[in-house]
């Protein structure tokens, strides 16, 4: 395994030697990292997450306990990923093939899914394979995305439908105008100090643990 002496590994985790983990990176129990995954800095993988062989992770990402990465998927940097969020990654699933032959690796063509800076998975969300996830979008929880979501949206419900807008701070806008006008003010507005509160739009990802 490649990684940096500030990477934090529980010793229940189950990470490939194959695998690159990111500096200041912390893998918690019982979680499983497969071999040439990628997990950039900063991240934080929860308890019994499975992030699947040759799977990316990029930088200052959260993948809460219990959430499924298959192969084929790609995190731009800062994606949140809820508690028991599931990526597939084949549209037709079958064990056999017509001939009644259990299908090899061969048998089947992997999905690519991408989420990509800043967009936020909900807990319990189901994302189906092939799907592109825009910039700092949101998927509320439980949700069956089968379809792109676009920068800036918010999307829940089965199948997954586009019920508004979010900022980069995950506030509920009415239109993509309004997100801009307040992604602007937002880059010009003093840092807050510590101690404040943070909350999500309406049936966003909710549930964050671990440092």
């Amino acid at each position: 395994m490649s990684s940096h002496p500030s990477v934090r590994i529980h010793p229940t985790a189950d990470v490939s030697a194959a695998a690159v983990i990111g500096e200041r990176t912390s893998i918690w129990n019982q979680a499983q990292v497969r071999e040439r995954a990628r997990i950039g800095a900063d991240c934080i993988v929860g308890k019994d997450a499975y992030i699947d062989f040759d799977v990316v992770v990029g930088d200052r990402c959260k993948v809460q306990n219990g959430a499924l990465l298959y192969h084929g998927v790609t995190l731009g940097n800062g994606v949140f990923v809820g508690p028991g969020a599931i990526f597939t990654n084949d549209r037709v699933p079958r064990a056999i093939n017509p001939d009644g032959s259990l299908k090899g690796a061969d048998d089947w063509i992997v999905g690519k899914t991408h989420v990509h800076e800043g967009a936020s998975i909900g807990a319990g969300a189901v994302i189906i394979s092939g799907v592109t996830i825009g910039r700092f979008a949101m998927v509320g929880a439980g949700a069956v995305v089968t379809r792109d979501v676009d920068d800036y949206q918010l999307v829940f419900g089965n199948p997954a439908r586009v019920h508004g807008w979010v900022t980069a701070s995950g506030e509920r806008v009415s239109s993509r105008s309004d997100v801009e006008r307040a992604n602007r003010a937002a880059s010009h507005a003093p840092t807050p100090g510590a101690g404040g509160t943070e909350r999500g739009s309406d049936q966003g990802p909710g549930s964050e643990s671990r440092s």
